[in-house]
């Protein structure tokens, strides 16, 4: 089984344990690499990210939990750079490139926080169309390699967290589909790796993986690479599924999943 994990996040942002929590409970599953990807600021939204001025806080943390624990696995200081966020990424060892918001005029619409907000914006400023702002979305999303300077392609479907059983619109619209197709023909020009990212299974979202089983073939066709991410926000969920994840991408034709 893979046994390392580049998305996770502590109590810098949104998630639920300290670094060194995470650190610990990553030894004990006898993980060979973790990246900390903590979310950078985004002044849309500052309840989940992290604080304006605390990333060398953050970096200083992670370098010396490195060295710290050096002898028993290698840590990896990252972040997960969201396509409005304009902070400097040059100061880490790696950049999760993703899109949690999309922009309607001078609205910003969080995509990731709740089913009624999403609902509420595809209502009043999309007349009701969900796909139309699912295609902003995507469009967006085509975008985030440039944008970020990403290492690695961050849960590429997130419009579709509380989608499930098809609760708010249909992914076999063919409208849905050609603009997903769209923007992973972009991304995929980049050569960088997308993420089978199993959080929103762990925190009961969805009952698959980010991206849904159809990118992933077509990403596999056209000669895109994938790694395993947990988008872990405690301890308890580093390597969420990843044994039925890596089995799944190597069935599908994946062949090397490290990052």
């Amino acid at each position: 089984m893979i046994l390392e994990d580049f998305h996770i996040h502590t109590t810098y942002c949104d998630g639920n344990n300290s670094a060194e929590e995470m650190v610990r409970a990553a030894i004990d599953l006898n993980m060979t690499r973790l990246g900390f990807s903590v979310h950078s600021y985004t002044a849309y939204d500052e309840s989940y990210c992290i604080a304006k001025g605390r990333t060398s806080e953050y970096i200083a943390e992670i370098r010396s939990l490195a060295d710290k624990y050096k002898a028993k696995i290698e840590i990896l200081c990252g972040v997960e750079q969201d396509y409005y966020s304009d902070e400097p990424t040059d100061v880490f060892d790696y950049v999760i490139g993703s899109v949690h918001a999309i922009k309607k005029g001078d609205e910003y619409i969080e995509v990731d926080n709740t089913a009624e907000i999403l609902a509420d914006a595809a209502n009043r400023l999309y007349g009701g169309d969900f796909i139309a702002l699912a295609e902003d979305y995507f469009r967006t999303h085509a975008d985030v390699v440039r944008k970020t300077n990403a290492d690695i392609i961050g849960h590429f479907d997130l419009v579709a967290k509380f989608n499930q059983d098809k609760r708010l619109f249909d992914t076999d619209e063919p409208r849905y589909i050609a603009a997903a197709k769209a923007a992973l023909d972009v991304l995929l020009t980049y050569g960088k790796p997308f993420e089978i990212n199993t959080g929103a299974i762990s925190r009961g979202y969805r009952k698959v993986a980010y991206p849904e089983e159809w990118q992933l073939r077509y990403i596999a066709k056209n000669g895109g690479k994938v790694i395993l991410s947990s988008d872990s926000h405690n301890a308890e969920t580093l390597c969420y599924k990843f044994e039925e994840y890596e089995r799944l991408a190597k069935d599908i034709g994946f062949k090397d999943l490290k990052f």
